[in-house]
């Protein structure tokens, strides 16, 4: 059966920001024949083990008692930061991360391309302007596959 992630963000959003964190990212994935489910978290000081915990502790509750039919089979959760090469997910992450290196992989070409790594230079509600090679590429939110920090070490 397939999770709906936009229902589970909807029910685990508020009790983690009224925690300290924000929720990142989820996905739901299958490891070994296992449906594993993946929170990446941040704070404004950062993410360690003890916050791992604790969110965990606390989706476990929201999950396994408020409300059942959220997954509707066995999980493994796992929590963590969401490291350099975060997720980059909602608008105001690109708009956090303005001026920083990306990589952005559309569902279709846009120019002839799907895949586009540049600095980020403006977002708003809609789309993401990302510079590559001196071009300028407007991407839509609503047409990304994927879209990552990509830092340079």
């Amino acid at each position: 059966m397939n999770i709906d992630l936009e229902t589970l963000r909807n029910l685990l959003e508020s009790p983690l920001d009224r925690m300290g964190y924000e929720l990142v990212h989820l996905e739901c994935a299958t490891d070994g024949g296992r449906r594993v489910l993946r929170l990446y978290i941040d704070a404004p000081g950062g993410i360690g083990v003890d916050d791992c915990e604790a969110v965990s502790r606390r989706v476990s509750v929201l999950l396994d008692v408020e409300d059942e039919d959220a997954l509707p089979s066995a999980y493994l959760l796992e929590v963590s930061s969401p490291g350099l090469d975060r997720p980059l997910v909602k608008p105001e992450h690109f708009r956090r991360f303005a001026g920083s290196r990306a990589r952005i992989v559309m569902q279709a070409g846009v120019g002839g391309r799907r895949r586009f790594t540049g600095e980020l230079r403006e977002a708003d509600e809609r789309r993401v302007v990302l510079e590559v090679d001196g071009e300028h590429h407007e991407l839509a939110y609503d047409q990304m596959d994927t879209a990552r920090l990509d830092p340079v070490f």
